[in-house]
């Protein structure tokens, strides 16, 4: 009966944990596609030039396919889209 009991466990915890780590995969390829969909927007030549660079850096994270790699490509491209944003609206704050 534990042992039953504690294979139920380890599988919930398991699927949850896998279930978790896609999510945060998914939100990586999503930034990287709002990034892709964004480009056509920027109009300085010097900010496309950071954008692709950090593009490149972040899917060098993507591939890592670990859980840190996953992380650092949220951020860079979270960080890109902040930058879009602002250089797309003409305000620098």
């Amino acid at each position: 009966m534990k042992r039953s009991v504690l294979l139920g466990l380890f599988v919930t915890a398991s699927m949850m944990a896998s279930t978790s780590f896609a999510a945060t995969d998914d939100l990586c390829e999503v930034n990287l596609q709002t990034i892709a969909n964004s480009k056509s927007q920027i109009q300085a030549p010097e900010i496309q030039t950071r954008v692709d660079a950090s593009v490149q850096q972040a899917k060098a994270h993507q591939a890592m396919n670990t859980k840190e790699g996953t992380e650092k490509c949220i951020a860079e491209t979270t960080q890109t889209i902040q930058d879009i944003r602002k250089a797309t609206s003409g305000t620098n704050k």
